[in-house]
């Protein structure tokens, strides 16, 4: 009894030319079908797609990239995945690449410079074609490394300026600021400033608010509360309950992130605070439950999946050939006043 094996090119020997015969097109079409599908028209993918299912055609990546000195790959360096802010601009970057047959590698830093650097080393030695990273606070050795290297970079969330790669994000200082002076412009005069997390970013969105304080006169340095613990909303919670019992006089607060602010509009519910008249609250990056708290929570919006989609494009045009007009895009952010300020 003859037993058949599941096909694939690297077992039975069925080649991107077998794909052509049954497809009925030349071989260069079917190799720009995948390498380059948006440049060849649909109903020739399909029929293409179709022929390599019905063979068990399964490209051979290795060699496309020894031929053509291109791995087709994109590292992408992020601090989390439990975070919905990294996921959303992962989801731009992928819709872009995807369309582009490029293949996306993730590497997760968890907000270390130092793993960051470790992991940069070790996806260099698979020569992938670019780098997408979060953020701009490197330590000086990876800096180093990527002047050195001779692939497009962009850097997400903060923006650069001249011949540092290319980067596409907002400014979190003046994000920061705007919640500030949102807060103190809503009339509290005793405005708070609680972080979490503390990495780079984050730190430099409360020193936006700080400063906004300052300029109005009315900063309090007492009123701070700042924690390397992950953000939660239990966290936030925690915290809004702490700041009240050693600062009852607080009647506004700047949280870094949203959860920490839901957390702490659920604790107001909790402890029968009247939000916004007794204090109000600004969250930061507009995350999908802000709109649904009791009452929806005012915060900064930021654009996560544009910065995403942003970050692809400027790299695959950089690696196209094609010209960027922009190197460094600042997409910018949003206040969104809702009915806890």
């Amino acid at each position: 009894m003859t037993v058949r094996r599941s096909r694939s090119s690297h077992r039975n020997g069925v080649t991107m030319a077998d794909v052509a015969r049954a497809a009925g097109v030349a071989p260069i079409t079917v190799s720009r079908a995948l390498s380059t599908p948006d440049k060849v028209q649909a109903e020739v993918r399909a029929r293409i797609q179709d022929a390599c299912d019905r063979l068990g055609y399964v490209p051979n990546h290795a060699a496309s990239a020894l031929a053509s000195a291109r791995s087709r790959t994109i590292v992408v360096l992020i601090p989390s995945l439990t975070n919905v802010v990294f996921v959303d601009i992962v989801v731009g970057i992928k819709e872009i690449l995807d369309a582009h047959a490029y293949h996306m590698h993730i590497g997760l830093t968890g907000y270390s410079a130092e793993a960051e650097e470790a992991l940069l080393r070790t996806y260099l030695q698979h020569s992938p074609d670019g780098l997408i990273l979060t953020g701009i606070d490197h330590l000086p050795a990876t800096w180093k490394l990527l002047e050195s290297l001779k692939i497009p970079t962009v850097h997400t969330i903060e923006t650069l300026s001249g011949d540092s790669g290319m980067s596409v994000g907002f400014s979190q200082f003046d994000s920061g600021y705007a919640a500030g002076r949102h807060l103190v412009d809503r009339g509290y005069r005793h405005i708070g400033i609680i972080g979490a997390q503390l990495d780079p970013r984050s730190l430099r969105r409360c020193e936006g608010c700080r400063q906004a304080l300052r300029d109005a006169g009315m900063y309090e340095p007492e009123l701070e509360i700042m924690t390397p613990t992950r953000s939660s909303l239990s966290l936030g919670a925690d915290l809004l309950e702490a700041m009240l019992r050693d600062h009852p006089e607080c009647d506004g607060l700047f949280f870094c992130n949203d959860d920490l602010a839901q957390g702490a509009v659920f604790q107001c519910g909790r402890m029968g605070i009247d939000v916004p008249a007794r204090m109000g609250l600004v969250g930061f990056h507009d995350l999908s439950g802000a709109a649904w708290t009791t009452p929806p929570l005012s915060t900064i919006a930021t654009p996560r999946y544009e910065i995403g989609r942003s970050a692809g494009t400027l790299l695959l045009n950089e690696l196209e050939g094609r010209e960027n007009p922009q190197r460094h895009l600042d997409l910018g952010f949003r206040l969104v006043q809702r009915e806890t300020t």
